[in-house]
C-alpha cells in the first residue's frame, strides 16, 4: 500500500442506520470500522489520500458537520467514534449507489494521480460492489480488504467479494496485509 498512486476510499460509513435491518448492519459496521480505522491510520502515515464518499440523506449538502449531525444517534455513535473523518481527509456526497455516479470523484482521483483504489465500507453487496464495477470500467486497480466491508447478510457479502475478485479483478485480502 506504500504506492503514492493509491487512495483509500471509505463508502457510506457515516450512517444513521435508520432503515430495515439497520441494527444488523450497524453491528457489522462497528467491527469493520475498527479495521478501517487502523488501515486509515496507516494510510495517513504513508501520505495516501483518504476519501470518504457518502450518501447525502436528502440533505444535498457536502457539509461534513451537517452529515455527521444528521447521522449521530445511539446506534451510530460507537461507529462514528472509530471512523470520523479528519481535516486532511476528502469528503464527497453521492446521489446513488456508486461513488462515481454524479460525483467529482473521478476528477479528484485524476488530480491526485491515483490509479489504485482500496474500497472499504457498506454495504458490500450494493454500494461497494456498484462502486467497484464503475471503478473497473474506468480502469482503476482494485483492492478490497474483506474485513473492511459488510452487508446485511454474510452470504451477500461473500457473493460480492467473489464477484469483485472473479469479474472485476480485485485483489481480496485482509486489511493487515496492506499495512506491511
Amino acid at each position: 500500500m506504500k504506492n503514492a498512486k493509491t487512495a483509500l476510499i471509505i463508502i457510506d460509513m457515516l450512517n444513521d442506520f435508520q432503515f430495515k435491518n439497520g441494527k444488523i448492519l450497524a453491528e457489522k459496521s462497528l467491527t469493520i470500522a475498527q479495521n478501517i480505522s487502523k488501515l486509515k491510520q496507516y494510510a495517513s502515515s504513508q501520505h495516501i489520500p483518504i476519501i470518504y464518499v457518502n450518501d447525502h440523506y436528502k440533505l444535498w449538502q457536502a457539509n461534513l458537520e451537517t452529515i455527521l449531525t444528521h447521522c449521530t444517534n445511539e446506534i451510530s455513535s460507537p461507529i462514528l467514534h472509530h471512523i470520523s473523518p479528519q481535516n486532511a481527509d476528502y469528503f464527497l456526497i453521492k446521489p446513488k449507489h456508486s461513488i462515481f455516479y454524479g460525483t467529482a470523484l473521478n476528477i479528484l482521483l485524476s488530480q491526485l494521480n491515483v490509479h489504485t483504489l482500496i474500497l472499504t465500507g457498506i454495504a458490500g453487496n450494493i454500494c461497494v460492489l456498484f462502486s467497484a464495477n464503475d471503478a473497473y470500467m474506468r480502469e482503476y486497480n482494485l483492492i478490497v480488504p474483506e474485513d473492511c466491508i459488510a452487508s446485511n447478510a454474510d452470504e451477500d457479502n461473500t457473493f460480492a467479494l467473489r464477484m469483485m475478485h472473479n469479474v472485476l479483478n480485485a485483489r481480496i485480502c485482509k486489511h493487515t496485509e496492506l499495512m506491511n
